[in-house]
């Protein structure tokens, strides 16, 4: 069975939070996405943000990262803690960090894409956490927060309780450069959203979430030095979803393959599968490619199901991983895929 979970108190307006980068060096490359996402952490949330030796660091080792995390955790002034951007390396910093002074000091911590490292960290500690709000990103957004992802956010911030997880009528991969700062103040381009599509039985499933990006769970897999054993996850509900690194369908059969070969796919009770952003600076496809993209992964997740794990709900296209706008999904926290009314609803 999975841990027995603990949800962090929730900040004030008016608290101090951290802001911290465990993860890439973004931050310190850009500033502009960051001092619009501050400016709207203070401004429309009223938080009090406070940076780290590292947050705009041009280089910080693991060691260093974790003096942070530490650092934030363990300050009493501060009542969350908030990443600036993902990465590629957050694995690294694991092994600095002292799991019993995370968990002596709980904090509502929010990450997604490499920060899911300490998400995942948290998780086998019995700690929610919380998957998504990046400053840079989803705070920092040009033009203006997302409504959605907004109210989604100030939500998970301050809020408590169940919340649906509900279908934007709008969505976007394709952000702004922010090598191009006087294009900022315009929003991202946004496209019609296709309805989510829902397949297995029509059964409701409860159980404490546990996921996130595709790519870094597949660090895990690979590692295993932070995975719990396998019976851990029996009743839990699967959400993945993948990145600007755009991998492959076969990639993620592949992934999802070992997972049921493995037997760890059929411990789950539920799979949510977010919309994959099909469009990067690298690789701008245009419509008919983002399309063609999307329809290859989907058809892979459903071949994995239908061949490891036919007789659970699941659904594909909520946008809670790397498309726009962003829904905030508690990491650990209890959700439910009522296949039946075709529903989610998290508790937060």
């Amino acid at each position: 069975m999975p841990p027995s979970f603990r949800y962090p108190a929730k900040p004030a307006p008016g608290d101090a939070v951290a802001v911290i980068s465990p993860s890439g060096r973004a931050a310190a490359i850009f500033p502009a996405p960051v001092d619009l996402g501050l400016e709207r952490l203070r401004e429309d949330f009223r938080l009090r943000p406070v940076e780290y030796p590292t947050t705009r660091a041009t280089e910080a080792s693991p060691q260093q990262r974790a003096a942070d995390v530490h650092a934030a955790f363990a300050d009493p002034e501060i009542k969350a803690v908030f990443t600036t951007i993902g990465g590629d390396d957050e694995l690294k910093v694991l092994a600095h960090l002292d799991p019993g002074l995370l968990t002596a000091h709980p904090k509502p911590f929010f990450g997604y894409s490499d920060n899911n490292n300490l998400n995942l960290f948290m998780w086998n500690l019995g700690l929610v956490s919380y998957q998504g709000g990046a400053i840079m990103v989803q705070f920092g957004r040009p033009g203006r927060m997302h409504p959605v992802t907004r109210e989604s956010l100030h939500h998970a911030v301050f809020g408590g309780g169940p919340r649906p997880i509900e279908k934007s009528p709008e969505y976007s991969d394709q952000e702004r450069n922010w090598a191009e700062p006087e294009k900022l103040a315009a929003e991202p381009d946004m496209f019609p959203s296709e309805d989510w599509t829902w397949h297995g039985p029509q059964a409701t499933f409860t159980g404490p979430s546990w996921g996130g990006n595709l790519e870094i769970l597949d660090f895990h897999f690979r590692t295993g030095r932070y995975m719990l054993p396998d019976e851990h996850y029996d009743g839990a509900v699967l959400f993945l979803e993948t990145s600007e690194e755009l991998p492959p369908a076969d990639y993620v059969y592949r992934v999802l393959m070992c997972m049921g070969e493995r037997g760890l796919l059929q411990r789950f009770g539920a799979l949510i599968w977010g919309r994959p952003k099909a469009w990067s600076f690298e690789q701008p496809n245009d419509p008919a490619e983002k399309a063609s993209y999307t329809t290859a992964q989907y058809a892979a997740v459903r071949r994995a199901m239908a061949e490891y794990h036919p007789d659970v709900p699941f659904v594909l296209g909520p946008d809670f991983g790397h498309t726009d706008p962003q829904q905030i999904v508690p990491f650990g926290g209890q959700i439910t895929v009522d296949g039946a009314n075709r529903q989610i609803t998290a508790v937060y």
